[in-house]
């Protein structure tokens, strides 16, 4: 927040690859997950919709007349209602329509709507779940037939580069604050910052705000590869356990991945605040856009 992004644009040259093949494995392990967590069933390549909820009585199904309309082939004309009331959602579906979720057969259910803990009923081909953001209520739908997920053939990245593992300092903003955040609709929430890291590349100083994330740092962040071989809006970048305030501990920004968005229509990926846009190139991490399958 009180640091500018550097005015002039920097092009890092760094040492081509790295020589510990042991690391180079652990990276190109922790790709490989990556990419198959985005292909399962219910991942982001599967997503076919997106409908904000009105409060009371919401019909969905394949035929125009209903509230929420889903794609052709993901279900009878009419398939049912969803109830929607502040702190309660519940699906009832028609006659002769049933869901099912762990095996289990159903014809109604309320629905949980934490974001963080999805819960899923699946229709045939089809699966939805509904969650709760600033007071709506959204239903996402998926499709495991989708051509999205049918044309993605993988996810690409820049070569496992030891010169981007960086040693970096977390300090822990005091007394705790909280970060307007904007996503790709203009939708503003805020969210707690834990502190920021501040890292060098190229003998250069830079700082990146870090969001709590249930015991670990998240990071969104935007530099001059930025719709050039990366995606446009920014990427993300996790750590898995939050530094004590004032610890040193290594940064990898060979683990920098796309949001949603960059294989999604139907998310909302939150953008980097202007503090975390970076005027350097991280020739790191994953590029855009993903190979397609065939």
């Amino acid at each position: 927040m009180k640091i500018a992004p550097f005015a002039i644009a920097l092009s890092l040259a760094m040492p081509a690859f790295a020589t510990d093949p042991a690391y180079v494995k652990s990276v190109e392990e922790w790709r490989a997950r990556a990419d198959q967590s985005l292909r399962k069933d219910n991942g982001w390549l599967t997503l076919a919709g997106r409908y904000v909820m009105k409060p009371g009585a919401n019909t969905f199904g394949t035929s125009k007349d209903n509230d929420l309309v889903f794609p052709e082939g993901l279900g009878p004309d009419h398939m049912g209602v969803v109830n929607v009331a502040p702190g309660h959602v519940e699906v009832k579906l028609l006659p002769g329509v049933t869901m099912t979720q762990d095996g289990i057969t159903m014809t109604d259910k309320v629905m949980g709507t934490d974001g963080e803990n999805r819960d899923w009923v699946q229709l045939g081909r089809a699966s939805f779940h509904v969650i709760e953001r600033d007071g709506k209520y959204i239903l996402r739908l998926a499709d495991r037939q989708s051509e999205v997920r049918k044309r993605f053939g993988g996810r690409v990245w820049y070569g496992v580069n030891e010169s981007y593992l960086v040693n970096a300092k977390f300090v822990e903003y005091k007394p705790a604050r909280k970060i307007p955040i904007v996503n790709i609709l203009d939708e503003v929430s805020d969210e707690p910052l834990a502190g920021y890291v501040e890292f060098k590349l190229g003998g250069k100083p830079y700082r990146l705000d870090a969001l709590d994330d249930e015991g670990g740092l998240f990071i969104i962040l935007r530099d001059d590869t930025a719709g050039k071989t990366t995606y446009g809006s920014g990427r993300f970048l996790f750590v898995e356990k939050k530094p004590s305030d004032g610890e040193t501990f290594k940064l990898d920004l060979n683990r920098a991945y796309n949001p949603p968005c960059a294989f999604s229509e139907y998310t909302t990926c939150p953008l980097p605040p202007r503090q975390n846009i970076l005027k350097v190139k991280i020739e790191a991490g994953e590029k855009y856009p993903p190979r397609k399958a065939g």
